[in-house]
């Protein structure tokens, strides 16, 4: 399977890079914002192609896109101001979606906030206009496209080392979990067509990652 990663070089898509560098059905394309980040996929034997998610059209997305078997969306403006979240959690996601359909893409993974919806996007705090932007980006991936869809919502984000074990479901109470064990739960889901279709929370827990994923 090979997989396109947008945002590959955020914190949770390099741990997935790092596990899949080897990984014997799994073979990785990092589409990454800026040259000197070439260097970490290169070492482990990653293609990467640059490209500004952004500023790039939906029609050079595709290209890069072409070919694939999935698309992972691990991108996010990180908190950079409205005009860079609204750019990238929602119009950006968009253009991803958009442009994976124009290859002929049908897998595509989302990687989203813990929850979304109406009462969370009506809380007045300093994460407000990213929840409401990955609302509307995961609203548009399950009603405006005809993709293989699953959307992924972690916990609270945590540079820890990954323990393997998580809980998965809804209507979590929030909680943490390892950025390194979001990244296997990536992993997990595209081994697993179980999640075509499926959305669901992903936080620390008891049960081995790709246990923990089958059983949705």
């Amino acid at each position: 399977m090979k997989v396109l990663v947008v945002g590959a070089n955020g914190k949770v898509a390099r741990h997935f890079a790092e596990i899949v560098k080897d990984h014997e059905s799994i073979q990785e394309k990092a589409m990454i914002r800026k040259a000197e980040q070439e260097s970490f996929f290169s070492e482990r034997g990653i293609e990467t192609v640059l490209l500004d998610l952004a500023k790039n059209s939906i029609d050079e997305l595709a290209e890069a896109a072409r070919g694939m078997d999935a698309v992972i969306f691990s991108a996010g403006a990180g908190g950079k101001g409205l005009d860079k979240t609204v750019k990238i959690d929602l119009d950006g996601a968009i253009k991803a979606m958009t442009a994976a359909e124009h290859a002929g893409v049908k897998r595509f993974v989302m990687v989203s906030t813990f929850r979304t919806g109406r009462e969370e996007m009506e809380k007045e705090n300093s994460l407000q206009v990213y929840t409401i932007a990955k609302n509307y980006a995961d609203e548009w991936l399950k009603n405006r496209t005809e993709l293989d869809w699953t959307i992924v919502h972690p916990g609270i984000l945590v540079d820890e080392s990954g323990t393997g074990k998580i809980k998965v479901g809804t209507d979590f109470e929030i909680n943490e979990i390892p950025r390194e064990d979001v990244a296997r739960t990536l992993v997990a889901v595209l081994e697993n067509d179980n999640t075509i279709k499926k959305e669901f929370e992903v936080l620390a827990g008891d049960k081995a990652v790709n246990d923990a994923v089958k059983s949705l």
